[in-house]
């Protein structure tokens, strides 16, 4: 999907350069700032309320920790095969997890975004919905919602299944033009599709490793991702989804000093295969910048972002997800 011949321009998580992630004013920032589409993390609660948050440990993104009523919620679990201690939202409702405010989940990078703790709370699935709708009118053009669903087979193994409980809630208002589905697990995306939400699948490619749902059923033994994006690969995804989107690390060439110099063959690749491109993510300060492309002293600073998002929309991609959209729509604008 891209917008009139230029690539989607995705608001990560909203503008979460700016404001807290998956907050309301995040996702109307992003809009306001020229994104094209918002990108929501979906989680479930107890109750199988659908809610936006990064992981369902909520820690670092709300102050649930600061709550002492919930004080013996705090577990450890092990989500995709991980150890995890912290506090989840399966274990809450939707009106306990009401009462929590949300934080900047990276306060020393971004202080200024820190500035918002503590002044909105958390948004679900439905409340982005009307979100969205009201920055289509408002901007006079068909807006998008990428919606990744999270720990899709930890969520089905504890009776909360996201492909069921997302249907349910999307279908009423999902078109072919206003939804996208990614998930880091190509199970839920055909069970999504089987499920009849109409639009297009994207498949998020990450730059090691192996997905959780292969890695359920198949252990040491399941493909790597890095087999998933070898011509063989790709042609395969071909036949079940639209897309992949891929760590921005898997995009750019490096030389033998570690200095990016270039782009890899993966968009063309996929391009070849049938298969739309996404990368993930463009941030602009130092600390998520190739070296070569820092400036300054501090991790917070912004960099030498433009010379990096122009070199990234060389490769041809098809959409870019950025915690910081106004950038984006600035280096595709040229010189």
């Amino acid at each position: 999907m891209t917008i009139s011949g230029r690539p989607l321009v995705i608001g990560h998580r909203g503008a979460s350069g700016y404001r807290p992630e998956h907050t309301r004013s995040a996702y109307q920032l992003a809009f306001a700032l020229g994104a094209d589409a918002v990108e929501p993390d979906i989680v479930a609660t107890k109750d199988g309320v659908l809610v936006l948050r990064h992981e369902n440990e909520i820690s670092g993104t709300t102050d649930v920790a600061q709550h002492p009523e919930f004080a013996l919620r705090r577990v450890t679990k092990t989500i995709d095969g991980c150890p995890l201690t912290g506090w989840f939202t399966e274990d809450f409702t939707w009106n306990e997890l009401s009462t929590l405010r949300a934080r900047e989940r990276l306060p020393t990078l971004r202080p200024h975004s820190a500035t918002f703790d503590g002044t909105e709370g958390i948004v679900r699935l439905s409340d982005l919905i009307a979100i969205i709708d009201e920055a289509t009118a408002r901007h006079g053009r068909q807006l998008v919602m990428v919606a990744e669903l999270k720990h899709a087979s930890y969520f089905e193994s504890i009776g909360l299944p996201l492909d069921e409980l997302f249907a349910a809630e999307i279908m009423p208002w999902a078109t072919a033009d206003n939804l996208i589905v990614e998930c880091f697990e190509q199970t839920v995306l055909g069970k999504v599709r089987a499920r009849g939400v109409p639009g297009r699948l994207v498949y998020l490619v990450e730059a090691s490793g192996s997905a959780a749902d292969l890695v359920a059923r198949f252990g040491d033994a399941a493909t790597p991702y890095s087999a998933q994006l070898t011509d063989a690969g790709l042609a395969r995804l071909a036949h079940a989804v639209d897309g992949v989107s891929v760590d921005k690390s898997l995009l750019l060439r490096a030389d033998a000093a570690g200095s990016v110099v270039g782009v890899t063959d993966v968009v063309d690749r996929a391009h070849a295969a049938g298969l739309a491109v996404y990368v993930w993510t463009l941030r602009a300060e130092n600390a998520f910048l190739a070296e070569n492309f820092r400036r300054g002293m501090s991790p917070g600073d912004l960099g030498d972002w433009l010379d990096e998002y122009r070199l990234v929309l060389t490769a041809g991609v098809d959409g870019v997800f950025a915690d910081q959209p106004d950038l984006v729509v600035e280096a595709l604008a040229g010189p």
